[in-house]
């Protein structure tokens, strides 16, 4: 006989809410503590015996169906999908498998049917690109996305390349651009500024590097620590792209040029200085800009990577958002996430920053979780400096939680502790839960709808609570 321990958590949940029954009611029919059905349901204690027989007893349950056998086949299963390539080297163990069909069977199981309509698209766009004549992963991860991504988990600070940027910013003395200037001279690199279209142009051969004169003073400088750090800073940037073993050669690229931009945002505003100004301005951006010689975006981008250990700033969350509402850029150190496709909430004031331009707009705000934020926003169009170049046009927003908002000068004269002052905003309609939202796009993925042809509200269902 099998003395293996049966662990059926999750039926006897199911079981018990079948039945309409509270745990304690639920107990007293098994003849079991409280505390001891609890634990069985939560699969702390296997089921016993004594608790078998009374299912059978008092509720003429088949027992048959407490049996493990689900769970065996669902391990199956992820083993075999897991097995994918697409996956790598991630290889859980069996134990661990275990205990998640066991106590999350449902989540499980979508996690299947996702793997599944996965490889059916997989096999679909695999037929169309072999009938154009084309040789390509659909599947795989964009270069730009795994980018994204690398700096998100890296939660937007990479020490090695920050502190690099710091020491050679505490060589400079005095001026960051004649310093940087005159370390490029030492390698025999010329730099001038000419009218050119584009921001930069390094000619390696001819070894000159030309800025164009049609841009702002701070992407002046920013375009050339960049190209410095791209010239002095390889052995560095390569090492760190080693760590973050991308899956492409297009992905590490990309990558590589987003490390140059962090040094040079970090040699521009140097961690520690910085953080101190910052705390001494109370986190004026436009203070900021001026002690820095940064443009207002980059400052906002910089309050966002403060988080060395053991001198983190404010945990801010940074966005920027195009006219349609894209994200361009994106990271919060917050509780606040945002959605990885497509655009932001549109109750949230960044969407409202184009309307008026050169102003700061400010906005208390409370996410579907309770959190409440202090959020900033601000247009950051960028003239192509000719008037028949293309206008660039941006929204930036910066926020933290309301806890922090005594350390910042833009909330001065707002009524944070008035609960009537916040704003509900969500992260995406789909996942956002608030069924009374006049500005929903589309239901929220996890509720049930009804339709009523003889009611018309804002929008054309109810979603259920």
């Amino acid at each position: 006989m099998s003395t293996q321990k049966l662990y059926a958590g999750v039926k006897l949940r199911e079981i018990r809410a079948r039945l309409g029954l509270t745990q304690k009611v639920f107990a007293e029919k098994l003849r079991v503590s409280l505390p001891y059905l609890n634990q069985m349901e939560n699969n702390n204690r296997p089921v016993s015996t004594g608790v078998v027989l009374a299912l059978a007893a008092e509720f003429g349950f088949n027992v048959r169906e407490l049996s493990a056998g689900d769970t065996g086949r669902i391990v199956m299963d992820l083993q075999e999908v897991l097995a994918d390539p697409v996956f790598g080297d991630v290889a859980p163990p069996l134990a661990d498998l275990q205990l998640t069909a066991a106590n999350a069977p449902n989540f499980v199981r979508a996690f299947l049917e996702l793997h599944r309509a996965y490889k059916v698209t997989q096999e679909r766009f695999a037929s169309l690109n072999e009938a154009l004549g084309r040789n390509e992963d659909s599947a795989q991860q964009s270069p730009w996305e795994e980018v994204r991504d690398f700096f998100h988990y890296c939660d937007n600070y990479i020490d090695a390349v920050d502190r690099a940027a710091e020491r050679f910013a505490s060589d400079a003395g005095g001026s960051i651009v004649q310093h940087t200037i005159s370390r490029l001279e030492n390698l025999g690199i010329t730099v001038r500024y000419d009218d050119l279209e584009v921001l930069r142009y390094y000619d390696s051969a001819a070894r000159v590097l030309k800025l164009s004169t049609r841009i702002a003073p701070s992407t002046q400088t920013f375009q050339l620590l960049l190209q410095f750090a791209l010239i002095t800073q390889d052995d560095l940037l390569e090492a760190t792209l080693d760590l973050a073993r991308f899956q492409s050669p297009e992905a590490r690229g990309i990558a590589k040029i987003g490390l140059a931009n962090y040094f040079a945002g970090a040699a521009l505003m140097p961690y520690g200085h910085f953080l101190r100004q910052a705390k001494a301005d109370r986190h004026d951006l436009e203070r900021l800009a001026d002690h820095f010689g940064a443009s207002i975006e980059q400052v906002a981008h910089r309050l966002s990577t403060l988080q060395r250990q053991g001198a983190k700033g404010i945990p801010f969350f940074f966005v920027r958002v195009d006219q349609a509402g894209t994200i361009t850029k994106r990271h919060s150190a917050t509780r606040l996430q945002f959605a990885r496709f497509g655009g932001a909430c549109p109750l949230w004031n960044v969407h409202r920053a184009f309307e008026t331009p050169g102003r700061f707009l400010r906005q208390l705000a409370q996410t579907p979780d309770g959190v409440r934020y202090f959020c900033l926003a601000r247009d950051v169009s960028k003239s192509g400096g000719a008037f028949h170049a293309p206008v660039r046009r941006y929204a930036i927003g910066l926020g933290c939680e309301v806890k922090h908002a005594s350390e910042l000068v833009y909330a001065d004269d707002l009524d944070i502790k008035n609960p009537q002052a916040f704003e509900p905003i969500g992260i995406s309609c789909r996942i956002c839960e608030r069924s009374n939202c006049h500005q929903r796009s589309v239901p929220p993925l996890e509720r049930r709808l009804t339709v009523n042809p003889d009611i018309r509200n804002l929008v054309p269902y109810q979603v259920k609570s």
